[in-house]
């Protein structure tokens, strides 16, 4: 497990059962010394069905009472209203408090949560220091460890209360987190419950999780969360690390108040501390913010963007252009092949978002990765030209049965095609001849697949999905695909190829005029399976755009408009893509608008992709219905989507394989 706790998948699922499942009046019969859940301030006897094993009380060399209490496996006490309220006997070794944190769970999205300390917990007028939170500036409705700043000098040895009240107009629950597990040398957990107890009430064995001074590893985002909005768990991963031959995903749990390091893949930890992947290793570290290693890494990833080119119009797509050929750069492994994401059903290397990574990277700069991803494209093509649907990272085959797909004859003959144009002059021949052989492989199994009507067979298409007609899917990026092959031909001198590719294109672009185009370039040939945003693929930097297109452009993203302001892949009536939006077929239209002039459009629709990066500014493979980023996070086909629109939008536009 990468995080050293396995917090995500272990501890915070039962933590949010726990709390965002349990109603403020009702669940199984109480625990020792403790009130029904029947009465007002009980969310605190129900353990969550998997609990994590309690861990045994670290070992202090002062001789004062046990003052902080890490163990938070129950939801304790409602913390919720005035009739509500929850304290922690504690003493201190020292003469400040600079902070507190207490583990808390809340369903309510607004309101507040304050913290006091107390010298005496029933009386507001012994307060020494109070802090208070607002539930909107932690992300609404979560679990976690949440943190105090508390400035307050003490005195060592003497007893104080840590008093923890909230508030929320809403009929949900805000809860206290503990164990009721015996904790040796702790002081006691109070519950005020003015309902049941009729006030102030002491629990002979429940204690409340708190830290009193936490520092390094008992801060949060080290080793446990902290506060983790409900919302940032619609994804699986929010982030990257990476030391450039191994990758490690961070869990959302993991990246609540921390920032990567700028210019780099090293995360800023809300302790000051930094987490990495040192070179050679497989799992993070956290290390001081002036490690030597880290400190290397971020100059070493700062050196390689500035080898290439950041596009952006305005600072703040810089810093997502940036983000996105760092997020690139950690999905792709040292023999070419490129994961589509960092989670395991996306930990991949399909064709297709490989194809459009190193357009990205080789229109921005980085040669040596665009070719290193070629590359294995070659080492990876079958006998018969074509590509698997995807591979494992290690090139040794498919993952499954899943069918095979033909359209990436299509994207990587273009890819090829786009690095060559940009490709330094010195050697960019002698390398083109070594990728030749997969090139001339993939446009004959192509040309040799059209049909009479000039199209190709019904194929799984970037759905993932079969289809039982031709569909526009495959169509387009073949012969984006062909046009780029007997262009290659004739930069290589060999018109024998270029003829037979060229003629190949001409009667797939006729079979797509005839079939797609009358009925605005729909999902199949049929037009009975809907609107597909692979409309797009029609459009440059793909193919030179029809004069019909624009139109159908229109009118097919207003077709596939959800209400979160993204965009569905396709209205096709046999399969529901429900409420959420995909970031790869919005920006579809804001590459295709970009390099058709209509920039303002273009603007506006990465305006909304940018929108939803989370908050490490990763860019999310779906937006769900909430507007809430989801599955994955980095996804590195959006990433390499944004950098081609960016490069358009600041004067630099990629050019579409010419018509031979």
């Amino acid at each position: 497990m990468p995080f050293a706790t396995g917090v995500l998948p272990t501890v915070l699922p039962a933590v949010l059962s726990a709390v965002l499942s349990l109603p403020p009046a009702a669940g199984p019969p109480a625990g020792p010394g403790l009130p029904p859940v029947s009465g007002p301030g009980a969310v605190h006897t129900r353990a969550p069905a998997q609990a994590p094993a309690a861990r045994p009380a670290p070992v202090r060399a002062l001789a004062v009472p046990y003052d902080r209490q890490p163990l938070h496996g129950t939801a304790l006490f409602s913390v919720k209203a005035a009739n509500n309220a929850a304290s922690q006997e504690f003493t201190v070794a020292t003469t400040r408090i600079s902070r507190v944190s207490v583990y808390l769970g809340s369903t309510a999205a607004t309101g507040w949560v304050t913290a006091q300390i107390r010298r005496d917990k029933a009386d507001a007028a012994s307060v020494l220091a109070s802090r208070t939170l607002t539930l909107e500036s932690l992300g609404g409705a979560g679990t976690g460890w949440l943190e105090f700043p508390i400035g307050l000098d003490v005195t060592p040895g003497a007893t104080y209360h840590l008093h923890l009240q909230a508030a929320t107009s809403e009929n949900r629950t805000i809860a206290w987190y503990g164990t009721t597990t015996p904790v040796a040398d702790s002081l006691t957990s109070w519950n005020y419950d003015a309902a049941y107890w009729g006030g102030w009430h002491p629990s002979a064995s429940s204690r409340l999780a708190f830290r009193v001074n936490p520092a390094d590893t008992e801060r949060c985002g080290e080793t446990e969360p902290c506060y983790v909005p409900a919302s940032a768990l619609a994804a699986r991963t929010a982030g990257l690390l990476s030391n450039g031959t191994t990758t490690e995903a961070v869990p959302p749990s993991f990246a609540v108040g921390a920032a990567y390091v700028d210019g780099s893949n090293v995360l800023a930890l809300p302790s000051g501390r930094r987490r990495y992947l040192p070179a050679g290793a497989r799992t993070s570290a956290v290390v001081p913010a002036d490690d030597p290693g880290a400190l290397a890494q971020i100059a070493e990833s700062r050196a390689w963007l500035a080898a290439g080119h950041v596009p952006g119009t305005t600072a703040d797509r810089r810093a997502a252009a940036q983000r996105a050929l760092l997020s690139m750069r950690a999905l792709l492994r040292p023999n070419g092949a490129f994961a589509a994401a960092w989670s395991p059903p996306w930990e991949y290397s399909w064709p297709r978002d490989g194809a459009y990574a190193a357009v990205a990277f080789a229109a921005t700069g980085h040669d040596e990765e665009a070719y290193r991803i070629l590359r294995y494209d070659a080492e990876t093509q079958r006998a018969d030209g074509t590509w698997e649907a995807r591979t494992k990272l290690d090139g040794s085959g498919p993952p499954d049965s899943r069918a095979w797909q033909l359209d990436g004859n299509g994207w990587v003959p273009w890819a090829t095609w786009q690095w060559y144009r940009v490709a330094p002059p010195a050697d960019r021949d002698e390398r083109l001849r070594e990728l030749y052989p997969m090139v001339r492989k993939a446009a004959d199994h192509a040309a040799a697949s059209l049909g009479a009507d000039g199209l190709p067979p019904a194929s799984p298409d970037y759905w993932e999905l079969g289809t039982d007609t031709p569909n526009i899917g495959t169509a387009a990026p073949l012969l984006a695909g062909l046009n780029a092959a007997a262009d290659l031909a004739e930069r290589l001198g060999q018109p024998q190829d270029r003829d037979r590719w060229g003629l190949a294109a001409r009667r797939l672009s006729d079979g797509i005029a005839a079939s797609f185009a009358p009925l605005g370039y729909p999902r199949t040939a049929d037009g009975q399976h809907g609107r597909d945003s692979a409309a797009a693929f029609m459009a440059p930097p793909v193919n030179t755009a029809p004069a019909d297109l624009p139109a159908a452009l229109d009118s097919t993203q207003q077709a596939l408009l959800l209400p979160n302001g993204g965009l569905s892949p396709g209205n096709d009536p046999g399969l529901s893509w429900g409420s959420y939006a995909w970031t790869a077929s919005t920006s579809f239209f804001a590459l295709a608008w970009a390099h058709l002039g209509e920039t303002g459009r273009a603007q506006e629709v990465l305006d909304w992709v940018l929108s939803k990066r989370n908050g490490l500014g990763e860019l999310p493979e779906t937006v769900n219905g909430s507007g809430d980023p989801s599955s994955v996070a980095p996804l590195g086909w959006t990433g390499a989507l944004l950098l081609m629109t960016e490069l358009a939008l600041e004067g630099s536009p990629l050019p579409a394989p010419p018509m031979r």
